[in-house]
């Protein structure tokens, strides 16, 4: 080959590869098809890997409709019952115990993943929820649901390695808002029937009395107050679903989720290859397909291994050597970009998390009208039962997946991810200012599930364009894509620390604000306080780019 033909080669190899302002975005070539949800790449993979994300909802959403009255359940008997405030704090530790341990283990589990694989670590994360499920279900004393909420948070500390995985798998820019949206969209169904079936599920004797009841299906024993272990564990049956559900997904991760860390994706997988037989044994003897007698082969595999490739700056002409094997200093990580965006990061979930504990809990408290009420001193909640409140949740979290698939993209491509977040975070102080006030409805039939919409639905739209762009933000923030899991695991420990201290604080406020006639206090004094801060840091917050991925050093 002549000296042209190999500089024709390599000016055909800098076309094909992409570059930002910052460096290149490690795809193969520019394509100028529009990104769509018809041509985002590796849909199967990003479904798989979806729903590993289910662990996070199953196991912290399915509690908040009946976690009411399962402390209720707990510290009450007959001649004593427990007193509203007390059973607003308990609720607030046991939904902060779940964060707690997701922080303790991020950044283990992102650390951990960098090195041995994200495939592993995954898999191992499901296994442990499995467990953590089933045990809480069965647990009926406040310290042991603390411990398998422990548990079960420490496990899902897996989320930061499940967002890297989302952006190695789909590389390109165009693509990932639209990758990034899959799993928050299965996230957010999966929500949905979590709510739903805590809801329905649980105290199944009276929820479910054609079933479980005295004269119910499964009570095969006659028992005359109904099934004997749905009376000694009543809020058993939604942690056996949800048992149930996370090992069907520790089956199907095991069997087709693909490894997407560089160094590991050659490495032998026997669940991958258990999976690709039974895929074929299928395809010939239930589908009755022939087989194809061709490989597919992933546009990831043929991306380029080679270090020392020469790529031409964009801004300054010059050309500087492109290195995928070598690992930056822990050091040169946390730049002060990386740590601006973490810190919005770490504000999201601090009144997000508060508001999906607090909101449910508000819900079932008993209906306590005052005289005289004021402006700022009314108290009370709307005494709604647990399938009411789950079910009404779960109806409007359908809204938040519809906004996902249909509305978010479209906003995001007209004012950016950071003017997204920007316009989420000045509707959330409108939601929380008006929450309490439904309390004011709660004997005016019709009008109170109104004002309950509202408040839901305002909070459903803020909700559904802030999270999605946090972790967009996040990943452009990152300065090296060998690094990604390191850096998503600090943003799942911040994130999780705040979804730890929102939920605690939140609890404690609320059984203040009962005490003082007030129970507006959570609202206006945490909620709408902490939104209006995450509202005024990202105004500030320039937007964030990838640095070039070209220098880097060792470990």
């Amino acid at each position: 080959m002549g000296v042209t033909d190999r500089k024709a080669e390599q000016e055909t190899l800098l076309e094909d590869t992409l570059i930002d302002e910052k460096g290149p975005l490690f795809s193969i070539q520019a394509e100028e098809e529009k990104a769509s949800w018809r041509n985002l790449p590796h849909k199967r993979q990003l479904l798989l890997l979806a729903l590993c994300r289910l662990s996070t909802p199953l196991s912290n959403a399915c509690l908040l409709p009946y976690l009411y009255f399962l402390v209720k359940s707990i510290l009450s008997d007959p001649e004593h019952p427990a007193a509203p405030q007390q059973i607003s704090r308990l609720t607030g530790l046991l939904v902060a115990a779940y964060p707690l341990g997701q922080m303790s283990t991020s950044m283990l589990w992102g650390r951990v993943s960098d090195l041995y694989g994200r495939k592993p670590v995954i898999l191992f994360g499901l296994a442990i929820s499995v467990v953590a499920n089933l045990a809480f279900g069965f647990s009926r004393t406040i310290g042991t649901l603390v411990f398998w909420r422990v548990v079960a948070g420490m496990a899902n500390g897996i989320l930061g390695v499940m967002r890297t995985m989302t952006a190695e798998i789909v590389k390109e820019r165009k693509h990932q808002p639209r990758a990034f949206l899959a799993a928050p969209v299965i996230f957010n169904s999966g929500r949905v029937v979590a709510l739903a079936v805590g809801g329905c599920l649980a105290d199944p004797v009276d929820n479910l009395p054609a079933i479980f009841g005295p004269e119910g299906l499964f009570n095969v024993s006659r028992n005359p107050n109904g099934v004997k272990w749905a009376l000694k564990y009543p809020y058993a049956l939604p942690a056996v679903f949800n048992g149930a559900v996370l090992a069907l997904c520790l089956v199907l991760a095991t069997l087709w989720l693909r490894e997407s860390l560089s160094t590991k994706e050659n490495h032998q997988d026997f669940g991958l290859a258990l999976g690709e037989a039974l895929s074929s044994f299928i395809k010939r003897s239930v589908l009755r397909k022939p087989a194809s007698g061709y490989a597919m082969i992933q546009m990831d595999e043929m991306e380029p291994a080679i270090s020392g490739v020469s790529i031409a700056s964009p801004s300054t002409g010059s050309t500087s050597p492109i290195n995928y094997t070598c690992r930056p200093l822990l050091r040169d990580i946390w730049s002060g970009r990386l740590l601006k965006v973490l810190l919005l990061f770490a504000l999201l979930p601090l009144h997000t998390a508060t508001f999906l504990h607090v909101f449910p809990v508000f819900l079932s408290m008993p209906t306590m009208a005052k005289p005289s009420p004021s402006i700022f001193h009314f108290t009370g909640g709307l005494g709604l039962a647990s399938p009411t409140v789950g079910l009404y949740l779960a109806t409007f979290g359908i809204a938040g997946i519809l906004l996902q698939l249909f509305i978010y993209p479209r906003i995001q491509s007209r004012i950016g991810t950071l003017g997204v977040f920007r316009l989420a975070s000045f509707i959330f102080p409108l939601a929380y200012i008006f929450a309490p006030y439904v309390a004011l409805l709660s004997g005016y039939g019709i009008a109170k599930y109104i004002a309950m919409a509202a408040v839901l639905f305002t909070q459903i739209i803020a909700r559904t364009m802030a999270i999605p762009s946090s972790v967009i933000l996040l990943t452009e923030a990152v300065p090296h894509r060998r690094v990604l899991g390191t850096v998503h695991g600090a943003g799942n420990t911040l994130s999780a620390f705040s979804s730890a201290c929102g939920p605690a604080i939140g609890g404690l406020l609320l059984a203040k604000g009962i005490e003082m006639d007030a129970v507006g206090l959570v609202w206006w004094a945490w909620l709408c306080t902490v939104s209006i801060v995450t509202l005024s840091w990202s105004l500030v917050l320039g937007n964030t780019h990838r640095r070039s991925d070209e220098t880097c050093g060792n470990d």
